[in-house]
């Protein structure tokens, strides 16, 4: 079964081919970071007019690569939820049409559960039972999964996601932007143990995430309380060590919540996915967790970290062998269903 997969959530135009759930056949990404860059965020308006220029040159170049025309789909697969509605609709406008007029079965995909399935186009064994870590820029949550169509939310972000924290405080350190792979590169040169920002880990046994506070705790040490800008007297630590400590701060979080939702569900399995699982420092923290406990961790690739259609095309497969079809009247779905 060869599955397209539509993906435009946020910031990157994407589509794919993939063959019975697991073969990728093509994987083609049109990014808009150096369109944010300037304005150090995603600025909805502008990702929905790039997601017009570009979603039939990207499902083109993915037909293209794969080798296949429309003919040879069996079905059209689109995230329609979560993100930016704007963005979502641009996607499943495409998809929609697509399926309507080559009479081809829709399949509607979670953004967020496709990304848990990452890990299933690397790995020759079924990951299932596990807990997973799903942390990007809007969101950051724990699931069970249980296997690759079902997955329950344990907990979630109550105010900044991970890489939501990580792009605000390289905005304040005017760093640039994407803020992520900017802080990883220079924690390394940095001492993480400098700065003993706060690990915020909500009531005993809480599951839920809050990185807002350790966001603010960086804007006083560097700035100052009230200023709006860098006084004249730079704090004691470096910006390199500033970073890592930011850095180890959130990892602690991100690391300390998985294994402990591990523990509670008696799970053997750890997964990470999303964008911030990129980050070098939390997969190592996170490998030598696992490790420690005697878990089995899979983190996907980088590239199938980030938001991508071969991940929607890959769960779109086990929802199309469950006959799970969306109507043709699928309406795109900003937020989180839980």
């Amino acid at each position: 079964m060869r599955i397209l997969g539509i993906e435009s959530s946020c910031d990157e135009t994407a589509a794919a081919v993939v063959e019975d759930g697991r073969r990728v056949l093509s994987d083609v990404i049109a990014s808009q970071q150096d369109l944010h860059r300037k304005y150090g965020g995603v600025v909805p308006e502008i990702a929905s007019r790039a997601h017009i220029e570009a979603i039939l040159p990207v499902i083109d170049s993915a037909l293209g690569t794969a080798g296949v025309g429309l003919d040879a789909i069996d079905a059209v697969a689109v995230s329609n939820r979560p993100g930016l509605i704007g963005a979502l609709l641009i996607g499943v406008s495409a998809a929609k049409s697509i399926a309507w007029a080559r009479h081809k079965p829709l399949i509607a995909v979670d953004h967020v559960r496709s990304h848990i399935y990452a890990c299933s186009l690397e790995i020759d064994e079924r990951p299932y039972p596990c807990v997973v870590l799903i942390a990007s820029g809007g969101h950051t949550l724990i699931f069970h999964a249980e296997s690759e169509t079902d997955a329950t939310i344990l907990g979630s972000t109550t105010d900044d996601a991970a890489g939501e924290a990580f792009d605000k405080v390289a905005s304040i350190l005017e760093l640039g932007y994407p803020g992520g792979p900017i802080i990883d590169r220079l924690a390394k040169g940095g001492n993480p143990a400098t700065v003993d920002f706060p690990r915020s880990y909500l009531e005993p046994g809480s599951l839920n995430f809050s990185f807002s506070g350790v966001k603010t705790a960086v804007l006083y040490y560097w700035k100052g309380q009230g200023r709006r800008s860098r006084p004249r007297e730079a704090p004691r630590a470096s910006l390199e060590d500033v970073v890592a400590s930011l850095q180890e701060a959130i990892v602690d979080v991100l690391v300390d919540k998985t294994m402990l939702a591990a523990e509670r569900t008696r799970a053997a399995r750890v997964l990470m996915g999303g964008g911030v699982a990129c980050n070098s420092r939390l997969r190592q923290k996170m490998q030598d967790a696992a490790k420690r406990r005697g878990l089995r961790l899979f983190i996907p690739s980088p590239r199938l970290c980030t938001d991508n259609g071969a991940m929607v095309a890959g769960l779109a497969y086990h929802l199309a062998l469950k006959g799970d079809h969306a109507p043709l009247d699928l309406e795109p779905k900003p937020g989180l269903i839980r």
